[in-house]
């Protein structure tokens, strides 16, 4: 990920095609909605769209789950099968990637999330997301944690399987090579 906050017309050209076939190949999950619109909401933006090219080039496969008619925001899930997979082997935050002792991971989830300009998906949007497929089959993805669980220690983690979809607790310290973390965008 680099500093410079902005794309060049061919990389703005490249994403918005890649995300209008996601779109376009991915109907189930934003019924009633139009490209065009969201197109034009993603031109308007063009930090928004820094955001989205973070999320496509760490694997994520950003993609519209719905429209926020109160705040007239398409909102973008990371809808990559697994959890994405430049995002993985990350503590959940500072606090408890500082805590550790050893095997340090190089980063962590809620800093990596701000530095794309995204937010982790909380427990209600990941529900969401595993009614529009599933996800997270092989893998699983940090979560937004509660303040009252995080100063506890806590962080929480969710995936899918044996048909259903399962929110767990960790430390926040603990990382796995099949662990990273989803993100929403919303513009």
């Amino acid at each position: 990920m680099g500093n410079k906050r902005s794309l060049s017309s061919d990389q703005k050209e490249e994403l918005l095609n890649i995300l209008k076939e996601r779109f376009e190949n991915n109907t189930n999950r934003h019924k009633n909605l139009e490209w065009k619109n969201v197109q034009s909401k993603l031109e308007a933006n063009p930090d928004k769209l820094w955001s989205m090219q973070q999320m496509e080039e760490t694997g994520g496969e950003p993609d519209v789950v719905g429209y926020d008619i109160k705040t007239d925001e398409f909102i973008f899930f990371d809808c990559s099968a697994e959890s994405p997979t430049g995002r993985r082997s990350l503590c959940y935050d500072l606090e408890g990637l500082e805590s550790r002792k050893q095997h340090k991971p190089d980063h962590n989830a809620v800093d990596m999330a701000t530095e794309m300009g995204i937010e982790l998906l909380n427990e209600k949007q990941y529900h969401h997301l595993q009614k529009i497929g599933n996800f997270d089959t092989k893998t699983s993805s940090w979560l937004h944690t509660p303040e009252e669980i995080r100063k506890l220690g806590g962080a929480l983690f969710g995936d899918f399987r044996y048909n259903h979809v399962f929110i767990y607790h960790n430390g926040a310290q603990s990382y796995y090579a099949a662990r990273g973390f989803r993100g929403v965008l919303k513009i």
